[in-house]
């Protein structure tokens, strides 16, 4: 059985393991085969016995970062090895002057004259060729009115946005989630969105649900001043440099009082409406603002469902600089990411240039 994998447990792990692990790794992403321990103690610039090896090969294992294929005593890494390596061990290579003058030379001179769908579609053939995965572009048009907004969770700190706009256009985004945002509340938002966004753009949404956030604010700063002078209520925590909260006192009164309660139970809804239509205003900026170069790495592409692939994605922007799309590359999980990483971002740059 495998240990979960913990920053405690990842910490743990000695010099030697970590050279281990990055060489099992390393052997994987150029030749693709699992690697033994006879051929790993050759390897090492320490003078280590193939048993030794072996015996941080199976404490590996058992941090669930390398596995077994079949019987062989060769080890590959495992996705969650493979993320581990992207994060903590994998060093970015940077372009050759030559391969940035390559990439800038096919871009503008598919921009120039062209479409804009002409330029992209250039621009995906040529990471396709540049990394020998598949090149990847999505496109949308950033002022089209929306039909229909959908947040999919893809793990606990991202979802996916999809953008769908009323000539048909569909566009996914990855964004970053607030902390302890729960599925519950993204499909409670999605609802809510499409509700009040239809023929709307993202920035026009965006400025509707503000407006009913101030409508909202208005409401419960009036019925909360009321509850106050009534004597129903109380502002506390503004003397102490906290944030003002209300503390409701004479609850007898309130029971006896059918409008008073009323009021309570408004006022409550108030607050949460007021709590929602915060949140909701952080998920469309995420949504609009989109993100930086992006890895996910097998299972965690749910964006595509391809099993056993990887993706590395990175944002385009207009000239207002707001995200319109994204390129990358898609391809196995063995992509030779320090390479491709610096690629892709690189293109993203150019094409971004080209649409300002």
């Amino acid at each position: 059985m495998t240990m979960p994998i913990t920053d405690q447990n990842l910490q743990s792990l000695d010099s030697r393991s970590r050279d281990i692990f990055r060489r099992i790794v390393d052997s994987y992403l150029r030749d693709g085969e699992p690697v033994g321990s006879r051929n790993l103690s050759r390897m090492l610039p320490s003078s280590l016995s193939p048993a030794t090896v072996r015996n941080v090969m199976s404490d590996l294992e058992h941090l669930g970062l390398v596995y077994s294929p079949h019987i062989s005593a060769g080890r590959l890494p495992t996705q969650k090895g493979l993320r581990f390596f992207v994060d903590a061990f994998m060093e970015l290579g940077d372009l050759s002057d030559d391969e940035r003058r390559v990439i800038e030379a096919q871009v503008k001179a598919s921009g120039s004259g062209a479409t804009m769908e002409h330029m992209l579609t250039e621009a995906s053939q040529m990471l396709s060729g540049m990394s020998r995965g598949a090149g990847l572009v999505l496109t949308a048009n950033h002022e089209v009115p929306l039909k229909h907004i959908e947040f999919i969770q893809l793990e606990p700190s991202k979802a996916l946005a999809v953008l769908v706009s009323q000539n048909g256009d569909v566009e996914n985004r990855v964004v970053e989630l607030p902390p302890g945002v729960t599925l519950s509340q993204l499909h409670e938002a999605s609802n809510f969105l499409n509700a009040h966004i239809r023929g709307r753009t993202l920035a026009e949404a965006k400025t509707e649900i503000a407006r009913l956030k101030d409508e909202t604010k208005t409401a419960l700063d009036t019925l909360s001043q009321d509850l106050v002078e009534r004597g129903l209520a109380v502002w506390a925590g503004s003397e102490s440099g906290l944030p003002a909260r209300l503390i409701v006192r004479g609850r007898a009164n309130l029971l006896e009082n059918v409008t008073a309660q009323a009021d309570m139970e408004l006022l409550r809804h108030l607050f949460e409406d007021l709590e929602t239509q915060d949140g909701l205003i952080q998920l469309l900026e995420l949504a609009e603002e989109g993100s930086g170069v992006r890895i996910f790495i097998g299972s965690e592409n749910k964006l595509f469902s391809l099993s056993g692939s990887s993706l590395v994605v990175a944002p385009y922007r207009d000239k207002d600089s707001r995200v319109i799309g994204a390129l990358g590359v898609i391809g196995p999980t063995r992509l030779n990411y320090a390479r491709i990483v610096p690629m892709v971002d690189y293109t993203a740059q150019i094409v971004s240039r080209m649409l300002r």
